[in-house]
């Protein structure tokens, strides 16, 4: 089993055309049809937009996270 994305004409009688690569062999498929809402105008990718970065501040030299620093003698 092959995902493909393409573009696919819708015609004004309703009839839709997918071209699929060369190297799928003719016959009958089984396939999965979804519609976007809107129309794809190019096939470039958006851009993601990512939140600013949060600003960090360096960690306590005090703190030293040992195993008994954090749980104590008993081990818990």
């Amino acid at each position: 089993m092959r995902t493909l994305t393409t573009t696919a004409v819708i015609s004004p009688d309703h009839r839709l055309t997918v071209e699929v690569p060369a190297d799928i062999p003719s016959g009958a498929r089984q396939v999965v049809i979804v519609l976007e809402d809107a129309a794809v105008t190019s096939n470039k990718s958006a851009h993601l937009e990512l939140p600013p970065p949060h600003s960090v501040a360096p960690a306590d030299p005090a703190c030293t996270y040992r195993r008994e620093d954090l749980y104590g003698d008993d081990g818990r």
